[in-house]
């Protein structure tokens, strides 16, 4: 079961909620360390996992918010949630962790990197598979999804972060 626990102070007689503080989206599967500029495992890019402990709240739900907007993308574009309380109710009685935090897309992400070998009927999840990839074990439309949400981190630092080599003009 999954508890959100929030703290709140006052200040000048107005009361604020803090949010929870953003857990590290590292999953123990690096590929940084070998020199990929993003990890095949939570997909940051190689300066986020090094310098992760040091970012600030605002930093780390910047990139949170990049991670969960790009794997909902990736997610909606093979399957339909159908029923949001029922999948939030499955991943409760599964012991599932998931951030509540996060839109059900990526909650359904969470429950097929669990167990997508023991879902034989996605709607008793809360879910459907688009017809496109209704033919797929859903341990292969897992590993599509990952697969589409690595590219997608990577083409975002291909974008918008690698910077050029400004000896040679070669791209780093």
């Amino acid at each position: 079961m999954t508890y959100n626990f929030c703290l709140f102070f006052v200040h000048h007689n107005t009361p604020t909620m803090l949010k929870p503080a953003i857990k590290t989206p590292c999953i123990g599967v690096c590929s940084t360390g070998i020199g990929d500029a993003v990890c095949r495992g939570c997909k940051r890019f190689s300066h986020e996992v090094i310098h992760w402990n040091s970012y600030s709240a605002e930093q780390k739900q910047a990139i949170d918010g990049r991670l969960s907007g790009f794997l909902s993308q990736c997610v909606s574009n093979m399957l339909t949630v159908l029923d949001k309380p029922l999948l939030a109710w499955q991943l409760q009685v599964q012991q599932l962790r998931f951030n509540p935090e996060h839109d059900e897309y990526c909650w359904v992400f969470s429950l097929l990197k669990a167990g997508a070998a023991q879902i034989e009927r996605p709607a008793d999840f809360g879910f459907e598979v688009h017809a496109g990839f209704s033919r797929l074990p859903l341990p292969e439309l897992r590993d599509q999804i990952d697969r589409e949400f690595y590219t997608l981190s990577e083409a975002h630092y291909e974008r918008y972060m690698r910077t050029p080599d400004l000896f040679g003009g070669v791209q780093l």
